[in-house]
């Protein structure tokens, strides 16, 4: 008979728990010290490296200081079942979702790993007045076919592209280039659903540099609110979550958009065709970013660079100016972090303005969005583009100086 001292064991046992718990905090730190996570607020931080670069995640601490949990800021939904709506080939960052090793090219298991495989109806939009129900001729809601939880409220003219008949053009490049579905998931109740695959070649800024990877992404996105486009975008990240940072894309070819109405999914091909070219968009691309990551600059370069792309009149209020200094220190912080990674370039400029608008800027919030969906939302719809295109072509400029 073996005779076990209960005091001896608990002891042990909590031993080796706070030895666990001390072991994920030096590990921790060891990263942030590696210069792979930063702090961007109260227990909040950025990954810095890897394809997951711009992840946002916020840290549980007990009384101690000692981290207790490690939360995703993800922002997606739940399925039926109660897990994550998401299917990925890989694991995310945040661990979450149905995770198919190596992935899989059947868009049917897709769809239903994800939860996406839902279909959207409209129904009358219907009002009291006076004790009386009546409809609203011109208007109609988007509704889920499976829970009937409404989406939007929509023209009368609105059809609904659906989920597997605007994903499946993507079927033949599955096929075609011989890879899989990347990732698939759903926000806000399915109002916003995404679909990726991953084009077969990477490519390289800067290879004798930085050495920094591109991996290159077709993201499809389809919007059943009402307030958004049935949308492709060629992008180097892969959406795993509400928040992913998306590159600035700077080329017209590479997003294709197309409103819901009834032609829309025959239309949808046209697509195809389009991002064909984004072989050679990425290899422009490339091009450009390693013109960009040899091209030193000092401080006063990207200070100038910044009063360009957001200039200061000299009769700006006291507040305008307040603004002002608080957006160039926000700059200045992202500055510094980019050049300890790549180097003072006009390569760091650029990644410090793009991470400026995907994850500092102030976003104003619509009702029922948190903060960082309305930030994910703003990157997917390219919101900032305009913006990113201007940096992008102002940095080119100190090439030729």
């Amino acid at each position: 008979m073996t005779i076990t001292d209960v005091n001896t064991a608990f002891a042990a046992e909590k031993t080796a728990q706070v030895e666990a718990v001390r072991e994920r905090d030096r590990a921790f730190q060891a990263r942030v010290d590696r210069g792979e996570i930063r702090m961007i607020g109260a227990n909040r931080y950025e990954v810095l490296t890897g394809w997951d670069r711009g992840e946002t995640f916020t840290v549980s601490r007990n009384t101690e200081g000692q981290i207790e949990r490690i939360i995703a800021n993800h922002g997606l939904d739940e399925r039926t079942d109660g897990s994550i709506a998401l299917y990925a080939s890989s694991p995310a960052w945040h661990g979450l979702g149905q995770i198919i090793p190596d992935g899989t090219t059947d868009i049917d298991e897709v769809l239903r790993l994800s939860g996406l495989d839902f279909e959207v109806t409209t129904v009358p939009a219907l009002y009291e007045w006076q004790g009386e129900t009546r409809e609203h001729a011109d208007q109609q809601h988007t509704v889920r076919a499976d829970t009937g939880a409404a989406l939007g409220a929509v023209g009368s003219r609105y059809t609904p592209i659906q989920n597997r008949a605007g994903f499946v053009f993507l079927q033949e490049l599955v096929s075609r280039y011989d890879v899989v579905w990347e990732s698939a998931g759903l926000l806000r109740g399915g109002k916003r659903v995404f679909i990726s695959i991953r084009l077969p070649e990477a490519v390289t800024v800067d290879a004798d540099g930085i050495n920094d990877i591109v991996v290159p992404y077709i993201a499809v996105m389809n919007d059943h609110s009402g307030r958004g486009q049935f949308q492709c975008v060629v992008t180097p990240w892969r959406p795993v979550c509400a928040n992913t940072e998306r590159f600035a894309v700077r080329d017209a070819v590479t997003r294709w958009a197309i409103r819901h109405t009834a032609g829309a999914t025959s239309q949808i091909k046209e697509a195809r065709r389009t991002l064909g070219l984004s072989s050679q968009y990425f290899q422009r691309f490339a091009d450009e970013e390693t013109a960009l990551a040899r091209t030193d600059i000092a401080i006063a370069d990207f200070h100038q660079a910044i009063a360009d792309l957001w200039p200061l009149d000299e009769d700006a209020s006291s507040r305008k100016r307040t603004n002002h200094a608080t957006r160039l220190d926000a700059l200045d912080d992202v500055f510094r972090t980019e050049s300890e990674r790549v180097g003072r370039t006009a390569y760091a400029a650029e990644r410090a303005i793009t991470g400026y608008l995907d994850h500092v800027t102030p976003r104003r919030l619509p009702q029922s969005m948190t903060e960082e969906i309305a930030r994910a939302t703003a990157v997917l719809e390219g919101a900032d583009d305009e913006i990113k295109n201007r940096a992008h072509r102002r940095l080119l400029q100190l090439r030729t100086r």
